[in-house]
C-alpha cells in the first residue's frame, strides 16, 4: 500500500468536502456502489445506524409506537390521490415500467416516501374510535434520484431512514404526538451523537408539502452549512380526506382522522462525521462507537508476548463484563505506530497501550481519541474506563456546542448579512413573516429560513430585508 493510500491527505479546514469523503471511505464506513448515486454501507457504518435504531425503537415503544414494513413499489394511480403532495417528489422518482419484457399498465414508483401507500392501508384498518390511535414506524429505504451532487450519507439516490405515521381521533392528540417525536429526536441526537440541534418550525414556504405545519431540528456544520437533522409533521386532515381515513366515534358519528408523519435518515451519520472528525480522521462518540476501546499489545519477542498478552486478555474480559465493546489488535505484521494511526483514523474513543514496561509499572497507557490526550492508569483502576467513556461523551457534546456557537451570529443589517453569508453560519435575523422577503433573501444570498426556533417570536425589531415590523427571529443559513 502506497503512502498516499494511508490516512487523510487533506486538512478539514482546507478542503472540507474532500476531507469528508476521505473519512467516509478510509474509515471504512461506506463505499461507492457500481450504480451512480448509491453507496454500500460497511459493517462499522451499519453498526452506528443499528445503534441509533435500537435507541429510537426503545423510545418509540414507550410512546406506544410499533414497527411495521411497507413494500417499495407504489402504483402511479395511488399517488394521484394526493397530487399536490406528490408533485414535490416527481422530478426525483424512479419508475418501474416493465415486468420482464411486459410493459406495465400502471407505472410503479420506487418509494420516495410512503404517505400514499401507508394511508391507503390505514383506511382499511381503521373503522372506529377503538382502532385509534394507530402508531406505526417503518424502517425503510427510500429512493430519490440524486445523480449529480451526491455525497455519502448526505445526498444519495437511496438512503436508510425511519418514517413514522400516526393517526389520531383529535387534532390535539396529533399535535402532541408531533412535539413528543421532535423531543425524542432532539434528545437522541444530542445524547447519542453529541450533536447540538435547534428545534422549531419550518416557514410556510419550506414546510413539507401536504403538512399543515412542519417542525424541524437543524444543526450547523463546521463548514458553516446547515443540515436538516429530522422533521416531524402535523398533517391535519390533508391526507385523511383524500384517502378516506375515517372512524366512527362513540356515538357512531363518522369523522376524518388527524395525522402525523416524521422521520430521520442516515444523514445523522454524515453530521456526526462532519461535527467531530479531525485531520486524523473519524472521531466517534462512545455511545455509538462499534468498538469503544481498542487494546494494542506492544512487544518485540516471544518473551514480551508471554508477559503482555495474559494481562491484555484479563483487561479485555474485565471491560467486556461491564458491557464495554472491546477489540484487541494482535496483528503481528504491523507496527504499533501503524496500529495507532489506523485506530485514530477509525475514531475509536479509547486506545489502550500495554507493553513489558507497563507490566512492570502495573499500569496501562490510555489515549483518548477526541482530544488526543494520553495518561496512565493503574491495573487496579481499569474499571474507571466506564467513567472516562461517559466523560468523553459529555465533553464531545460540550465541544460541539462551543463550535456551533462560534459560527452563530445575531444580525439585523442586511448589507452586513450579505457580506458575511459566504463564510457560512447560522444567522439569527428578524423577519416580518412575509414570503416575499423570504424569497428575496434566498434569491440574493442563497440563504433560506432553516428553522423558526420555538420562543423566537419578536415584534420589537425590524425585518432584516424590508425594515417592517418583525414577527420572529428565524435562523437563516445556506444548507446541504
Amino acid at each position: 500500500m502506497g503512502k498516499e493510500d494511508v490516512g487523510i491527505t487533506v486538512s478539514k479546514n482546507d478542503d472540507f468536502s474532500e476531507w469528508y469523503t476521505q473519512v467516509v471511505l478510509k474509515a471504512k464506513l461506506a463505499d461507492y456502489a457500481p450504480v451512480k448515486g448509491l453507496i454500500v454501507l460497511r459493517p462499522d457504518g451499519y453498526s452506528i445506524w443499528e445503534s441509533l435504531k435500537n435507541t429510537f425503537d426503545k423510545k418509540f415503544a414507550k410512546n406506544g409506537i410499533r414497527n411495521g414494513f411497507l413494500p417499495i413499489l407504489i402504483p402511479e394511480s395511488l399517488l394521484g390521490k394526493e397530487k399536490k403532495h406528490f408533485e414535490g417528489f416527481n422530478p426525483e422518482v424512479f419508475w418501474v415500467t416493465h415486468s420482464g419484457t411486459n410493459k406495465l399498465g400502471d407505472r410503479l414508483a420506487l418509494r420516495p416516501t410512503s404517505e400514499t401507500l401507508a394511508y391507503t392501508m390505514y383506511a382499511k384498518w381503521i373503522q372506529s374510535w377503538r382502532d385509534l390511535p394507530l402508531k406505526i414506524n417503518f424502517w425503510n429505504t427510500a429512493l430519490r434520484a440524486e445523480i449529480k451532487a451526491t455525497k455519502p450519507f448526505l445526498r444519495t439516490s437511496e438512503f436508510l431512514w425511519q418514517e413514522g405515521h400516526t393517526v389520531h381521533a383529535t387534532q390535539e392528540e396529533a399535535e402532541k404526538e408531533v412535539m413528543e417525536i421532535l423531543e425524542i429526536y432532539k434528545h437522541t441526537v444530542e445524547d447519542e451523537l453529541a450533536i447540538p440541534v435547534t428545534t422549531g418550525k419550518k416557514s410556510e414556504k419550506e414546510k413539507f408539502v401536504g403538512a399543515v405545519h412542519t417542525t424541524t431540528m437543524e444543526s450547523i456544520m463546521p463548514d458553516g452549512k446547515a443540515l436538516q437533522m429530522g422533521t416531524s409533521h402535523f398533517l391535519g386532515q390533508n391526507f385523511s380526506k383524500p384517502f378516506e381515513v375515517k372512524f366512527a366515534d362513540k356515538d357512531n358519528v363518522e369523522h376524518f382522522a388527524w395525522q402525523t408523519s416524521w422521520g430521520v435518515s442516515w444523514r445523522l451519520i454524515g453530521a456526526m462525521i462532519m461535527v467531530h472528525g479531525d485531520d486524523k480522521g473519524l472521531v466517534l462518540p462512545p455511545k455509538v462507537a462499534p468498538i469503544q476501546v481498542v487494546i494494542v499489545p506492544i512487544y518485540k519477542n516471544d518473551e514480551g508476548k508471554d508477559k503482555v498478552l495474559p494481562k491484555v486478555n484479563e483487561i479485555k474480559e474485565n471491560l467486556e463484563s461491564k458491557d464495554i465493546r472491546v477489540h484487541v489488535d494482535d496483528r503481528s505484521e504491523l507496527s504499533p505506530g501503524y496500529k495507532f494511526n489506523d485506530w485514530e483514523l477509525k475514531g475509536v474513543p479509547i486506545r489502550i497501550e500495554i507493553g513489558p514496561k507497563d507490566i512492570e509499572k502495573q499500569s496501562i497507557v490510555i489515549a483518548k481519541r477526541y482530544n488526543l490526550e494520553k495518561s496512565s492508569l493503574g491495573f487496579t483502576e481499569v474499571e474507571k474506563i466506564s467513567v472516562i467513556l461517559d466523560e468523553i461523551q459529555v465533553n464531545m457534546l460540550k465541544n460541539a456546542k462551543e463550535q456551533a456557537k462560534t459560527i452563530t451570529i445575531d444580525i439585523s443589517d442586511y448589507q452586513e448579512f450579505k457580506s458575511k453569508i459566504d463564510k457560512g453560519g447560522f444567522f439569527n435575523a428578524p423577519w416580518c413573516g412575509k414570503i416575499e422577503c423570504e424569497d428575496k433573501i434566498k434569491e440574493e444570498t442563497g440563504a433560506e429560513i432553516r428553522v423558526i426556533p420555538f420562543g423566537s417570536e419578536n415584534e420589537n425589531q425590524k425585518c432584516i430585508f424590508c425594515q417592517q415590523k418583525s414577527v420572529s427571529v428565524p435562523i437563516f443559513a445556506r444548507g446541504y
